[in-house]
């Protein structure tokens, strides 16, 4: 997660009911039988939606059974979801939803009890792409929204209707997409927050079409008027994000809904925290960046290079990185380099300083997604042999994927698998596993991510587990290459997680203290030197602090860290190194 003030709000993302498989996106193996069985299902209207021009796509139907917002934005995997229907669109201006669309949470449209609903549309659009390895995909490309489909600039939707489910009605009920999603206007400058676009050229090669990174910049106090000093960088690696959301220059406003202790919001008072504590000297003169690098799988590309997502680590530190400190005085050397984040963002930081020991000089690593895939939450990738249920000679037990502050179950492993299939098909979801499987996949036969495990059954593939292994399964890169790599990354890396991360990701940190701890004994060395925090009973979004509240401990991150991560730059500072110009 990027937002440390509500970093619980992205990642892994289960719902508390728990339905077994019924019916998945169809894989052309399963056809046969899934026609066999919609012939066998009760009549039930289908819905007949239209739209005016052909496009490609992905067809979503939602029914809610409220209209205090619009349907479209009330799908979740929490318990308060509201039902939906997924078909994919090919060169169409109608579809139906019926009996052989898969549904989630119910699986199909012969379950939806009788009654009235709210209906709304939505066509999540996609673009052909013409990949430079000669594949040709049809995907979702982000258009500044962070690959969000109820809300993706250019998607064509419906108003909300109240429509009357009748098992013995005949009749279509007929939906027109009337509506399309306007664009996005781009954030504005401040004199602190600054944006970067660039294109970049090795992911336009590789995708076959115009490609754009983004950064936001904020600015040290003193910028302006320094303009002879240069500064260390602070990559902060997370979710897509418009604009720099956590730095306020005007007081929070009174009244405003949230927890602050003084009536006001709790966000706004933290943000606006930064702000004084950024101009008055407290805090150590330095560049902190945002990456923006949504794309074609997801709202962000977990920083390295991938067959299906493409170069996006090369991308990050030959073109988008450098430019950033060219363009805002950053000192532009490896020991002024720190890299940090929570959730996605504290893989990413990992990441990329396992891939690129030589470019940055730390990681602060919180509550990572699974940096071990023998502990891919709560599965073995390597030797389980399915991801939905733990399996005996006589029963199986479902996976769980997440659980709340106390500790009870609220999603298991088929449920958040079908969460997915039914907003895209061939890993097109834009979702959590989704992109897992997009980034850490080989390419398919055909030319879609190679399934890392059966939709349907949750059979795991063991080869597809393997390239995973080798290529992005930090804790094994790690010890693999620890006679070359180990040297550079002595005193780098920190985590931090809960104990009880909502998603079970302490079980990767656990592997990975085990490891970097091994390193003391003889001949294992160097000595990694490596940094652990284990809240005890913290969820998911723990970043260290403990026992301070987690809420206050992730509202002053950067607060935390910077003094941190200045001391040990200027430890590790080489002869000559500028240490002083931007120590004003």
């Amino acid at each position: 997660m990027a937002d440390y003030t509500a970093i619980v709000t992205r990642g892994p993302r289960g719902a508390p009911l728990r339905y077994r498989p019924v019916l998945y996106t169809i894989p052309m193996r399963f056809l046969a039988a899934v026609l066999l069985f919609s012939a066998t299902l009760p009549a039930q209207p289908a819905f007949q939606i239209s739209w005016p021009q052909p496009a490609d796509g992905r067809l979503i139907l939602i029914l809610a059974k409220s209209n205090t917002r619009e349907p479209r934005f009330e799908v979740s995997e929490g318990l308060e979801t509201q039902q939906m229907f997924g078909v994919d669109v090919d060169n169409a201006r109608t579809a139906a939803i019926d009996n052989a669309a898969p549904g989630y949470p119910l699986a199909n449209l012969a379950q939806v009890p009788a009654g009235e609903y709210y209906v709304q549309a939505v066509l999540n659009r996609y673009e052909t792409f013409h990949r430079s390895d000669g594949r040709t995909l049809k995907l979702p490309m982000d258009q500044g929204e962070g690959q969000h489909w109820n809300s993706k600039p250019g998607n064509l939707y419906s108003d909300a209707v109240k429509v009357k489910i009748d098992p013995h009605a005949t009749a279509p009920i007929r939906i027109e997409l009337g509506k399309t999603i306007p664009p996005i206007d781009p954030a504005a400058d401040t004199p602190f927050i600054k944006h970067v676009k660039i294109q970049s050229q090795l992911l336009s090669r590789f995708w076959g079409r115009p490609m754009y990174l983004g950064a936001i910049v904020l600015l040290p106090d003193g910028f302006d008027s320094h303009p002879n000093a240069h500064y260390p960088v602070l990559y902060s690696q997370g979710h897509f994000e418009r604009t720099y959301s956590r730095f306020r220059t005007e007081p929070p406003l009174r009244g405003a809904s949230g927890r602050g202790g003084r009536g006001g919001n709790a966000s706004q008072e933290y943000g606006y925290k930064l702000y004084q504590d950024w101009t008055s000297g407290r805090l150590p003169h330095m560049l902190i960046v945002l990456t923006q690098d949504a794309n074609p799988f997801y709202d962000d590309s977990y920083a390295v290079n991938s067959a299906n997502v493409g170069p996006y680590g090369d991308a990050l530190t030959r073109e988008l990185y450098p430019y950033v400190e060219k363009q805002f005085r950053g000192i532009g050397q490896p020991w002024a380099r720190a890299v940090y984040g929570g959730s996605t963002g504290g893989w990413r930081a990992l990441a990329l300083q396992v891939f690129n020991p030589d470019f940055f000089n730390g990681a602060w690593v919180f509550c990572p997604d699974p940096i071990d895939f023998r502990a891919y939450a709560m599965i073995d990738l390597y030797q389980d042999k399915n991801a939905f249920f733990s399996q005996g000679p006589w029963k199986q037990v479902p996976i769980p994927m997440m659980r709340n502050g106390d500790g009870v179950i609220t999603s298991d492993m088929d449920d958040a698998i079908r969460f997915e299939a039914v907003l895209g098909s061939r890993g097109r979801s834009a979702e959590q596993f989704d992109i897992w499987q997009a980034v850490y996949s080989p390419a398919g036969e055909d030319g879609y991510p190679a399934f890392i495990l059966d939709p349907l059954t949750g059979a795991i593939d063991h080869k597809v587990a393997d390239y995973w292994k080798e290529h992005y399964d930090l804790v094994h890169i790690m010890q693999r290459d620890w006679p070359a790599l180990g040297p550079k990354l002595v005193g780098k890396l920190h985590f931090a997680v809960g104990e009880a991360d909502t998603y079970y990701l302490e079980r990767a940190v656990h592997l990975a203290q085990k490891f970097l701890e091994s390193t003391k004994d003889p001949g294992k060395g160097p000595y990694a030197a490596a940094a652990f925090d284990f809240g005890p009973g913290m969820p998911h979004g723990y970043t260290g602090g403990y026992p301070e509240p987690m809420a206050a401990a992730n509202g002053t991150l950067n607060q935390r860290l910077m003094p941190v991560m200045q001391e040990w730059m200027l430890k590790t500072a080489p002869a000559g190194a500028d240490t002083r110009s931007w120590r004003y």
